[in-house]
């Protein structure tokens, strides 16, 4: 046998070994929709890693245009194909991907080409050892739950980070009324009400001045914007209550709109209830080993910093 057949041989042999000791054969790939910078070259090292364990890539289209293969495949066909996606962007791209991956059970794993990167925690730096460290079967996980936003009539939405009714393209306040398990909690005048799940704790709540909230916390924290009375504090309350919302007073509808997680947008009219219910199905989320949320925490949001002189 000539050693150049050795070498391809023994080369594949190694690639079937590595393709089998790990539990993820079939990787998605999604990258953030911008030109972020490195974009294309930490897709790239990622296909390298898998092409070295000869383990399957199953690219978005924008990855797919990325690495010139094709059209790619669309995300709600990827969530029933793979058994892992790593997601290249910030927390957005993440939020987005975890809305359809949800109900499949399909691990995510992030890589921050974004500004702060709460949920995406693979610096581009430590890319390889990171990446085949999870593919190896060393990482820590550990799972998110959503929120589930329905209007009469309307497709229910989902939100891993937070249920927002808001006022729209008026300056004055708005009114409703909030109950929480059939009790009447309050009527509120204000810009709106967040509900946000612990991993949204650290988004709009927190500039609205809710309090953080551990992820494995199994709560929903109520945090007004804005309000008229400024007694009208956050309530925390049991993540399996049922939260249900209802324009008021002299409020019209057309004014009010509600987000889910930013991006999906529910409208009201008169007598329409919006009902907010934890979602069946949590995320999964998979973190380089030794993750702490309290170090995210310090590093994100500069805890502990002395002022510069």
């Amino acid at each position: 046998m000539l050693v150049s057949q050795l070498h391809d041989q023994v080369g594949r042999q190694n690639d079937n070994v590595n393709a089998a000791a790990s539990q993820f054969q079939r990787i998605a790939v999604i990258a953030k929709p911008d030109d972020a910078g490195h974009l294309r070259s930490t897709v790239q090292r990622l296909q390298s890693v898998l092409q070295a364990r000869g383990l399957e890539l199953l690219p978005d289209p924008r990855t797919a245009g990325l690495l010139t293969l094709g059209q790619g495949i669309p995300i709600s066909e990827l969530a029933a194909t793979c058994d892992l996606a790593v997601v290249v962007g910030g927390d957005g791209t993440l939020l987005s991907a975890a809305r359809k991956f949800a109900d499949r059970q399909v691990p995510l794993l992030g890589v921050n080409l974004g500004r702060l990167g709460f949920l995406v925690d693979i610096s581009p730096d430590d890319l390889d050892s990171g990446f085949n460290a999870v593919l190896d079967g060393n990482y820590d996980e550990d799972r998110r739950f959503l929120l589930n936003a329905i209007v009469d009539g309307q497709p229910p939405a989902l939100a891993l980070n937070d249920v927002v009714l808001h006022k729209w393209n008026i300056a004055r306040m708005i009114e409703f009324e909030t109950w929480i398990d059939g009790r009447f909690v309050y009527t509120q005048r204000s810009d709106g009400l967040i509900v946000s799940t612990p991993t949204g704790s650290t988004a709009y709540a927190l500039s609205g001045g809710g309090p953080l909230l551990t992820p494995d916390l199994d709560v929903i924290a109520l945090v007004p914007i804005c309000p008229h009375t400024l007694s009208n504090r956050p309530i925390v309350v049991n993540a399996a209550s049922e939260i249900v919302i209802s324009v008021c007073g002299h409020t019209d509808p057309k004014h009010v709109r509600i987000t889910c997680d930013g991006a999906a947008v529910l409208t009201v009219d008169h007598g329409d209830r919006l009902r907010i219910r934890r979602h069946p199905s949590p995320v999964r989320l998979l973190h380089p080993v030794g993750h702490d949320h309290f170090d995210v925490l310090r590093a994100k949001l500069g805890w502990g910093e002395q002022p510069k002189n």
